[in-house]
C-alpha cells in the first residue's frame, strides 16, 4: 500500500499549534499522525487525540453533502434531506438578503471562533461580514480576559520563548494543565527537571494530571489567584527577594506597589484562598530564590469575573524579582501577536464600517433572547451564519441559548464537519473540510513559529473549505473585495509579503519560520509595550475596557466573583478534559472510551455528608437549572470545589442538556470574557 509522510499543522484551539508529520495512504487516507521532529518546539511530540486523527478524519458520521431541514429543529438526521450545493447556496443567500432587507444588514450575525485556528479559513468570515455590514463579533469566549490582564502589565501580547523552559530552575504552571491540554510544554518542562533539577509548581484548584507530578501544588479556591499572587509579592518585598535595580529601571511604580502590598500578607491570602499560610510562604520563598523562574500561564484562572485582574497580578511576579533578565526566566501567556501580520486582505479591514454594532459572542443566549443590553437600538438577530463552532454546547447559559435557537423567526446556516447539536437545529447545514483538506497558515500561542500547511488530502465527498464557501456566498450576495477572487494560497502569499515576511515559496519542506526576536527584545529588556517602555504595576483599566470602575489600579483580589451563599455553597469549575478539546473529539471512539461519562469530582467528606458513595448520581444546580452526573470521590481539591471535566455532548446527560446550563453569560471585567469557572452551585442526591 503506497504510503508517504507529508507535513501539516494542527489547527485546533490549543497553544501548541503542533508541526505535524502525517502518514498519507494512497493519497486519500491517513494513518498515524506524529509531531514534526525537526521543529524545535514540537520535537516529535503530539497529543494522543491528534495522533489518532484518522478516527476523526475518516469518521463514518462526517457530513458529506449539504442538508436542508424539513421538520422540527434538533431532531437529528431525520429532520434533513440532502440538497445540492447550488440549492444550498441560493437558499442561504436568499435568506440573508431577505433578513437584511426587512431589518438592516445588522440583523445578520456571522458567528465563529476556534474550530480552526488557521488565519485564512477562520478569519476570512470577517471579510464577508465587513463587506456586507453585518453585525460584528466581540470574540470573548477564550482569551479576552487573559489578554486584558496581560496587556495591563506588559503592553504586548507576547512573552517568553517556551523552549527556554529547558533552561529554567523553577517552572510555575499557573491555571493550566499541560499534561492534558498542551503536551509539548511538558516536553520542555521534563527536560528542565531531568537536566537541571528544575522544580515544578502547579497552581490550580484541583489536583490535575500536571499537579500530580509537581514538586508543589497549590489549590486555591476559584477566583482567588490574585490574592495568592499579591501575598507572594508581599513576601518577595518583605524578605529581600525583590530586585530593586531591575524595578527602578524597568517598572513604573515599585514603591507604590510595595506600599499597597503591605497589608496583603500570607495570612490575608490564606483567608481568601483557603490555602494554608505556610503554603503561600513556601511558594514565595521558592520563587524568590529562583532567578531563572518561568511562569507558564494558562487560561483557567482567567475564566472568572475578576479573571483579567488575576492574570495581571500573576504577570507582576517576574517584574518584582527581575526574572526577565535571565534566560529561562520570565513568563508566557501567548505569542499569537509575536508576528505582526497585515490582515487587511484576509479580514477585509479596508471595507470595515466602524459604526456597525458589535455583539459579544459569549452572550449569544441573551442576544438571541433579545436582550437590549446587547442589541442596543439595533434590530434583533434573525439570521446566523455559523462557522466551525457549536454554541449549543460550548456557550454559557445554554438553556437560554437553546431557547434562542428555537425561535421560529431565526434562520440558521451551519458550516461544520459533523452534525453537532448546533448543526442539528439549523435550517441549512453545509459540509466542511478538515485541516488536511485545505490550505492555511498559523501563528501560535505556545511557541514562536509561523507555519504554513498545504492540503494533504482531497476534500471528502462534497465538503468545501470555509474560504470556498465564503467566496461563493459573496458572489451571490454581491459582496465585492479582492479576497473573494483569490485562492487561499494567494491570500497567504500576499499577507506574508505585505507584512515584510518571506513569501510562500520560502516555506519548503520545513514549512515554518521562527519569529523569535532574540533575547533582549523577547525579554522586554529594550522595553515593554507601553509608551514609557516600562512594566506597569498601575494598570490603566480605563484604556482597556469600559467596565473598569471596579478594578483597582494595583494588583489585588477583586471581589466580584460568584462567591456563593448558604443555598449555593460549592464552587463549580467546568474544566477541560484530556481527551476532548472543547467539543472536538467528543465523538471519536477512543476519546469517549477514555473519558467514560460526565463525572463530578467531589471531596469524600462532602459525598459522605450527602450520604452518597463514589459512582452514585449527584444533582448539581443553581438558579439556571440542574444537571445529573455520577460522582467520584476526590481528595485533591478543597471541600467547596466541584470539578466536571470535558464538554460532553448534551445527549450524554440524563436530561439532554450539558454542564453549561449552570454557567453564566455575565461578561468578565473590564471588556467582556466568558466566566465558565466562576459558578456557585448546590449539590444533592439525584
Amino acid at each position: 500500500m503506497p504510503l508517504d509522510i507529508v507535513p501539516s499543522v494542527c489547527p485546533h484551539d490549543c497553544p501548541s499549534a503542533c508541526a505535524l508529520e502525517v502518514e498519507r495512504i494512497d493519497g486519500r487516507r491517513i494513518g498515524r499522525v506524529r509531531g514534526a521532529s525537526a521543529q524545535s518546539y514540537t520535537q516529535g511530540v503530539v497529543c494522543a487525540k491528534v495522533a489518532r486523527y484518522a478516527e476523526r478524519q475518516h469518521h463514518p458520521a462526517r457530513l458529506s453533502h449539504p442538508l436542508r431541514r424539513v421538520s422540527e429543529k434538533g431532531a437529528g438526521e431525520a429532520s434533513f434531506v440532502p440538497i445540492s450545493w447550488e440549492e444550498a447556496l441560493d437558499e442561504v443567500a436568499e435568506q440573508l438578503t431577505r433578513a437584511a432587507q426587512r431589518y438592516s444588514p445588522e440583523t445578520v450575525w456571522p458567528h465563529f471562533y476556534g474550530g480552526t485556528m488557521g488565519l485564512v479559513q477562520r478569519d476570512g468570515l470577517q471579510r464577508l461580514r465587513h463587506a456586507m455590514r453585518y453585525s460584528r463579533q466581540h470574540s470573548t469566549i477564550c482569551s479576552a480576559l487573559t489578554d486584558a490582564g496581560w496587556h495591563a502589565g506588559c503592553g504586548f501580547k507576547r512573552g517568553g520563548d517556551g523552549r527556554e523552559m529547558t533552561k529554567s530552575d523553577l517552572i510555575v504552571v499557573w491555571g493550566g494543565n499541560p499534561v492534558s491540554t498542551q503536551v509539548n510544554a511538558m516536553t520542555h518542562i521534563a527536560w528542565a527537571r531531568k537536566e537541571r533539577g528544575a522544580r515544578l509548581v502547579v497552581v490550580d484548584p484541583y489536583r490535575t494530571a500536571t499537579a500530580e507530578i509537581a514538586d508543589l501544588h497549590l489549590a486555591p479556591l476559584p477566583g482567588t489567584d490574585g490574592a495568592l499572587a499579591c501575598a507572594v509579592m508581599h513576601v518577595l518585598f518583605a524578605e529581600g527577594y525583590a530586585d530593586r535595580d531591575y524595578l527602578a529601571h524597568h517598572t513604573d511604580d515599585p514603591a507604590g506597589l510595595e506600599a499597597h502590598l503591605a497589608t496583603r500578607d500570607p495570612a490575608w491570602a490564606a483567608r481568601i484562598t483557603g490555602l494554608a499560610e505556610q503554603e503561600v510562604v513556601e511558594f514565595a520563598r521558592l520563587y524568590g530564590r529562583s532567578r531563572r523562574s518561568f511562569i507558564r500561564l494558562g487560561y483557567g484562572f482567567s475564566r472568572s469575573r475578576n479573571g483579567a485582574a488575576q492574570v495581571f497580578a500573576v504577570t507582576c511576579l517576574p517584574a518584582v524579582t527581575g526574572a526577565w533578565q535571565y534566560e529561562g526566566g520570565g513568563a508566557l501567556l501567548s505569542n499569537h501577536d509575536l508576528v505582526r501580520l497585515d490582515r487587511t486582505l484576509i479580514e477585509g479591514l479596508d471595507v470595515l464600517d466602524h459604526s456597525t454594532r458589535i455583539l459579544d459572542q459569549s452572550r449569544i443566549g441573551p442576544i438571541l433572547a433579545g436582550d437590549r443590553r446587547d442589541l442596543g437600538d439595533g434590530p434583533p438577530v434573525t439570521a446566523l451564519l455559523i462557522q466551525n463552532t457549536n454554541p449549543m454546547v460550548v456557550s454559557a447559559d445554554s438553556l437560554l441559548v437553546r431557547q434562542g435557537f428555537c425561535r421560529d423567526d431565526l434562520f440558521v446556516c451551519v458550516h461544520e464537519q459533523f452534525l453537532t447539536e448546533t448543526a442539528a437545529i439549523a435550517d441549512i447545514v453545509l459540509p466542511a473540510t478538515t485541516f488536511l483538506e485545505h490550505d492555511d497558515f498559523y501563528t501560535a500561542g505556545g511557541h514562536t513559529f509561523l507555519q504554513v500547511a498545504r492540503a494533504v488530502l482531497p476534500p471528502y465527498a462534497e465538503c468545501r473549505s470555509n474560504h470556498v464557501l465564503i467566496c461563493a456566498l459573496a458572489k451571490r450576495l454581491g459582496a465585492r473585495h479582492p479576497g473573494f477572487e483569490q485562492s487561499a494560497i494567494e491570500i497567504i502569499d500576499h499577507t506574508l509579503r505585505v507584512s515584510g515576511l518571506p513569501g510562500i515559496d520560502a516555506f519548503g519542506d520545513a514549512p515554518w519560520l521562527d519569529c523569535w526576536p532574540g533575547f533582549e527584545a523577547g525579554h522586554f529588556l529594550d522595553g515593554f509595550g507601553h509608551a514609557d517602555k516600562k512594566f506597569h504595576f498601575r494598570a490603566d483599566w480605563r484604556a482597556i475596557g469600559p467596565e473598569h470602575a471596579q478594578l483597582p489600579s494595583f494588583p489585588d483580589h477583586v471581589e466580584v466573583i460568584d462567591e456563593g451563599d448558604p443555598e449555593r455553597p460549592f464552587r463549580l469549575v467546568a474544566a477541560p478534559s484530556r481527551s476532548f478539546l472543547n467539543t472536538s473529539f467528543n465523538n471519536t471512539p477512543s476519546s469517549v472510551a477514555r473519558e467514560g461519562r460526565p463525572t463530578a469530582l467531589v471531596h469524600p467528606e462532602v459525598l459522605a455528608g450527602l450520604n452518597l458513595e463514589a459512582g452514585d448520581r449527584v444533582r448539581i444546580g443553581n438558579r439556571r437549572g440542574s444537571v445529573v452526573v455520577h460522582a467520584r470521590a476526590f481528595e485533591g481539591l478543597q471541600r467547596r470545589v466541584v470539578i466536571v471535566e470535558g464538554l460532553w455532548p448534551n445527549h450524554a446527560f440524563e436530561e439532554g442538556i450539558g454542564i453549561n446550563l449552570l454557567t453564566s453569560a455575565d461578561p468578565g471585567l473590564p471588556r467582556g470574557g466568558a466566566v465558565f469557572h466562576d459558578t456557585s452551585v448546590w449539590l444533592s442526591p439525584a
